[in-house]
């Protein structure tokens, strides 16, 4: 599929809205209250990977939905995985990315919904649901609606490595090789802050930093996010500058300039 006709546009936008409207009391329902998490980790080859019964009931809550309103759609999702479509159309969602955030009350986690064809996302939210903030992105706009009101998303102006804000989610990154190699790009940047998850992606879209980038990710991590930023007018790439949206190493920058300057550390220290 190349080509979304304005009442598909309409439709796929309205839809999105409706799966983070649902997972948004699933999500608030358990927050902060000494919720349980069993651990995925083991099995994954990792030791603490948790799961709660939020991220289970808000995915069920959009299965749900997408059942009803999109049934030809795919869907691609963390907790339940794969269910086949035949409209060309893929639902991606992350029910809650940031479960560790989640568990511990921090409010940088969110629900991640994202719509793909075989090129790509083609629109995108970043649902912060205890905050009330969701940001949007895809079919040639992109905006934030929060407390203080609904306002466009643009990433910032170029500037200098140098004088760049770069998040990621762990100091670790992923293999050492990956964090070596983004610790030197850190060195050479003002700032560098922790622990965001996707609430990093949605700070760029805002124009609040200039840089993400992690490792290790999956295609519910980053479909969402990708859709949001590119709509916001950010550039989102692998750490070799090519396409992101099946997850690995991703680089989302605010501009073609700071991704650049990024891009040329990232590839040449790997």
């Amino acid at each position: 599929m190349t080509r979304v006709s304005p009442a598909l546009a309409a439709d796929l936008r309205r839809v999105a809205h409706l799966l983070a409207d649902a997972a948004r009391p699933v999500t608030l329902q358990h927050f902060r209250r000494g919720i349980a998490a069993d651990n995925k980790g083991p099995a994954k080859g990792v030791a603490f990977d948790p799961v709660t019964i939020a991220d289970r009931e808000s995915e069920m809550a959009m299965r749900a939905i997408l059942a009803r309103e999109r049934p030809d759609d795919a869907i691609l999702g963390e907790e339940f995985g794969h269910q086949p479509g035949n409209s060309g159309l893929t639902w991606v969602l992350d029910p809650i990315d940031g479960t560790r955030a989640y568990i511990a009350g921090a409010p940088t986690w969110g629900v991640l919904v994202a719509v793909s064809d075989d090129q790509g996302p083609l629109f995108g939210l970043i649902d912060q649901p205890y905050i009330g903030e969701r940001f949007a992105g895809g079919f040639g706009r992109a905006e934030c609606v929060g407390p203080q009101g609904t306002s466009a998303l643009q990433t910032r102006a170029a500037r200098a490595l140098s004088d760049a804000i770069v998040m990621t989610t762990y100091p670790e990154v992923g293999t050492p090789t990956e964090a070596a190699a983004f610790h030197t790009v850190a060195a050479q940047a003002r700032l560098t802050r922790y622990g965001m998850d996707c609430y990093a992606y949605a700070m760029l879209a805002a124009g609040q930093i200039d840089l993400v980038i992690e490792a290790g990710l999956q295609s519910y991590d980053v479909q969402g996010p990708i859709a949001v930023i590119e709509g916001a007018g950010g550039i989102v790439t692998d750490w070799q500058g090519g396409p992101a949206w099946n997850g690995g190493r991703v680089l989302a920058a605010a501009n073609a300039e700071v991704h650049a300057e990024a891009l040329a550390i990232l590839s040449q220290t790997l």
